[in-house]
C-alpha cells in the first residue's frame, strides 16, 4: 500500500509564545522534523504594578530546553514588539543565523552589539522576493508589504506540509510614503497556487473600511506647522520612519530646523538616511544648542516620548527635569500617535502638564495627526481574498480583536471548523488535511530589570509590590544560647500608614519574640547546646507576620535580622532533617 503524502510527512508545529490576547512580545516558533525556526522576538512594556522593570518577554523555556533544534530566525520588520527581545534571548540560545529587512538589520545591529552578544549570530539582511533556505525544512520567501514603519514584510514559509502566509503587521497602502507598493500580486499567485494556512494581524478587527494611507496625515500636521507661532515640539514613535520623514520634509517647506531628542529617535533617523528612507539636507538637522538661538518661530524639537514613557525626552520635559529644554508660553506641542492600550493614563498627565505650563498641545483622533500602521476589516478581507487559505490562525491582538477577525474569515468562505483562535503556548499541528490544536508548552512572561542582572523572578516582584502597597518593617533582635531575649528590639517602620505609635509597637514586638522563643524553645534547641537557628527565625518571622497584620491592618514587607550569641550558626543534621520534617507537616495541613 502506498503511503499518501499526509501519512509521511511530519505534522508542522506552530507555536505563538507571544503577541496573543495581548499587544506586543510578537514571538513565534515554526518547528518541523527536529529544526525549530524562530519568527521574530518582540519585547512589551511593563504595567504600573511591574515594580522596576524594564522589559516584559515572553517565557523562554520552550526555547531553551529546545535551543539544539534552532536553526535560524526570520524577522518581519524592526518595531520594538517584534525585535526589542532578540538581545535577550540571545543571552539564554544561540541562535544560529537572522535574516530580516535593511533597515530592521541594522538597528538589531546596534542593539547586539550595545548589549555583548553581536558574537552568537550572524545578520543578513533581504529584499522583496528573496528566498533563504533555513534548515532543510523551512524555504522562506519575503514578500514587501506596508506598515507604520518601512522596509516591512509579509512572509511565505515553504515546508514540507504546505504554504504557510504570515503576514507580520500590514496594512494595504496603495500610496506609501517611500512608493514601496504592498506586493500584492504575489500574494495573488500563492492565492491561486494554494495557500494552507495564514496567519494575519488581527490589531484593527474591529474598525470597519480600510486604515487611510499614511498620506493621510500630511494635511492635519502641515496645518499644525502653519498655526504654530513658536516653537514646535511634535512627538511620534521613533521607528515610524515614514512620519518622520513627513515632519521632516514639512520642517523644510515652513523653513523650521530641526533638533532631535531621544536616543532612540537618534538612532532610527541614522540608520533610516544611511539607508535611504529617511531624505533631508545636512543642514535641515541641528543640535539643541544651535537651534536654541533661533528665532521660535524657526525651531522644530522632534522627540520621543508620544506613549509617555517615564523616561523619555518629552516625559521628562513635561516634569521640568530636561537639562537642555523647558516648556515656555506659546510653545505648541504635537502628538502625531494614539495611545496604544495601557499607555492612555501616562500619555494624558503628559499633556495636562504641557498645558499647565503654558503649551498649546495638539492631539486626538480628531486632528488628523494619525494613522493606524495596522489593517482593518476590508484590509484584512483583502488579504484573505488574495490568499485564499484553507486554515486560518488570528494573531497579534487581544481576545476580542482574534475574534472578530475568525468572524471576519468566515464572511470569505473560510469554515468555522478551519479556524482556531489559540493562547500563547498552545501547539497547533498542521497537516495538508488538518489543523488541530494538539497540547500546550509553558508560556507566559519573563521581566527583565536591565539595571541590574536580568529576570526578576516572580518572589522578587511579589517583594517590590509589598513595598510599594504598604511599606516595610525592619526588626533586628539578638537571641543568646540559653533562648534569651537580648536587649530590646530594634524596629523601623517606613511607608507603613499605621496611628500605632512607635513605642508601644517595639513592646508589642518584644512580647512576641519573648514569648515565642520562650514556647518553642525547645524544638530548636537539642541537648541545649546543638540549635537550629533558622527554624527559630522561621518561627520569630511567623509570630511577627501574624502580629503586624493584626496591629497594623496591612501587609508590609517583613526583614527579620536575627543575631546570636553562638559563635557556629550552621545547624547540625539534626536540627536540619527536624527543620524539614516540621516543613513537610506544614505543608500537609
Amino acid at each position: 500500500m502506498t503511503k499518501t503524502r499526509s501519512q509521511t510527512t511530519a505534522a508542522l508545529k506552530i507555536i505563538p509564545l507571544g503577541g496573543l490576547h495581548e499587544i506586543g512580545k510578537n514571538t513565534c516558533v515554526f518547528e518541523i522534523n527536529d529544526e525549530i525556526l524562530l519568527l521574530d522576538a518582540g519585547l512589551a512594556f511593563p504595567t504600573e504594578a511591574m515594580h522596576g522593570v524594564q522589559v516584559v518577554l515572553p517565557d523562554l523555556t520552550y526555547l531553551r530546553e529546545n535551543r539544539h533544534k534552532i536553526k535560524g530566525m526570520i524577522i518581519t520588520h524592526g518595531h520594538e514588539d517584534h525585535i526589542g527581545g532578540i538581545p535577550f534571548h540571545l543571552q539564554q540560545v544561540d541562535i544560529p543565523i537572522m535574516y530580516g529587512p535593511r533597515l530592521a538589520i541594522a538597528l538589531l545591529q546596534a542593539k547586539l552589539e550595545e548589549a555583548g552578544v553581536a558574537n552568537r549570530t550572524q545578520l543578513h539582511p533581504v529584499g522583496p522576493r528573496d528566498f533563504v533556505r533555513i534548515g532543510s525544512s523551512f524555504l522562506v520567501e519575503f514578500i514587501r508589504n506596508t506598515h507604520s514603519i518601512a522596509d516591512s514584510f509579509t512572509v511565505a514559509l515553504h515546508t514540507p506540509v504546505g504554504l504557510v502566509i504570515h503576514t507580520g503587521d500590514f496594512k494595504m497602502d496603495h500610496t506609501p510614503i517611500d512608493g514601496e507598493r504592498f506586493d500584492l500580486q504575489r500574494l495573488a499567485e500563492h492565492g491561486e497556487k494554494g495557500v494552507l494556512c495564514l496567519m494575519s494581524d488581527s490589531t484593527n478587527a474591529e474598525l470597519s473600511g480600510f486604515t487611510p494611507s499614511e498620506r493621510a496625515v500630511i494635511p492635519g500636521l502641515d496645518r499644525a506647522f502653519s498655526e504654530a507661532t513658536g516653537r514646535l515640539l511634535v512627538t511620534t514613535f521613533a521607528s515610524s520612519v515614514h512620519r518622520v520623514n513627513i515632519i521632516l520634509q514639512l520642517a523644510q517647506k515652513h523653513k523650521r530646523k530641526v533638533s532631535v531628542l531621544g536616543r532612540s529617535m537618534l538612532n532610527v533617523i541614522a540608520h533610516a538616511r544611511t539607508l535611504g528612507y529617511v531624505q533631508c539636507p545636512d543642514d535641515l538637522l541641528q543640535p539643541m544648542h544651535v537651534v536654541r538661538h533661533l528665532p521660535e518661530n524657526q525651531v522644530v524639537i522632534l522627540t520621543t516620548g508620544s506613549q509617555g514613557e517615564p523616561l523619555s525626552a518629552l516625559t521628562r520635559i513635561a516634569n521640568r527635569e530636561h537639562r537642555e529644554i523647558q516648556i515656555r508660553p506659546g510653545d505648541t506641542v504635537v502628538f502625531s500617535a494614539n495611545p496604544i492600550p495601557g499607555n492612555t493614563i501616562a500619555v494624558v498627565n503628559t499633556i495636562d502638564k504641557l498645558m499647565a505650563q503654558g503649551a498649546k498641545v495638539v492631539y486626538g483622533k480628531d486632528r488628523g495627526i494619525h494613522v493606524s500602521g495596522h489593517g482593518s476589516q476590508e484590509d484584512q478581507k483583502l488579504m484573505l481574498a488574495l490568499t485564499k487559505p484553507k486554515f486560518f490562525v488570528p494573531i497579534h491582538g487581544e481576545h476580542r480583536m482574534l475574534v472578530k477577525h475568525s468572524e471576519t474569515a468566515q464572511s470569505l468562505g473560510v469554515p468555522a471548523e478551519n479556524m482556531v483562535i489559540v493562547n500563547n503556548g498552545d501547539v497547533i499541528e498542521l497537516s495538508p488535511d488538518r489543523m488541530q490544536v494538539s497540547g500546550k508548552v509553558k508560556a507566559g512572561i519573563e521581566l527583565v530589570d536591565t539595571s541590574g542582572d536580568g529576570v526578576v523572578d516572580g518572589k522578587v516582584l511579589k517583594e517590590r509590590q509589598r513595598l510599594a502597597d504598604d511599606g516595610v518593617v525592619t526588626v533586628a533582635a539578638t537571641v543568646d544560647t540559653q533562648g534569651q531575649l537580648l536587649a530590646t528590639p530594634e524596629v523601623h517602620v517606613r511607608g507603613v500608614v499605621t496611628t500605632l505609635e512607635s513605642g508601644l509597637l517595639r513592646r508589642l514586638v518584644q512580647e512576641t519574640l519573648a514569648q515565642t522563643v520562650r514556647e518553642r524553645w525547645s524544638e530548636f534547641a537539642v541537648g541545649g547546646t546543638d540549635i537550629d537557628w533558622t527554624g527559630l527565625r522561621e518561627a520569630m518571622e511567623a509570630a511577627l507576620q501574624r502580629l503586624i497584620r493584626r496591629e497594623l491592618r496591612s501587609h508590609p514587607l517583613l526583614i527579620l535580622l536575627l543575631q546570636t550569641t553562638a559563635q557556629a550558626t550552621e545547624p547540625s543534621e539534626e536540627a536540619n532533617r527536624r527543620t524539614r520534617k516540621r516543613r513537610s507537616e506544614v505543608a500537609a495541613v
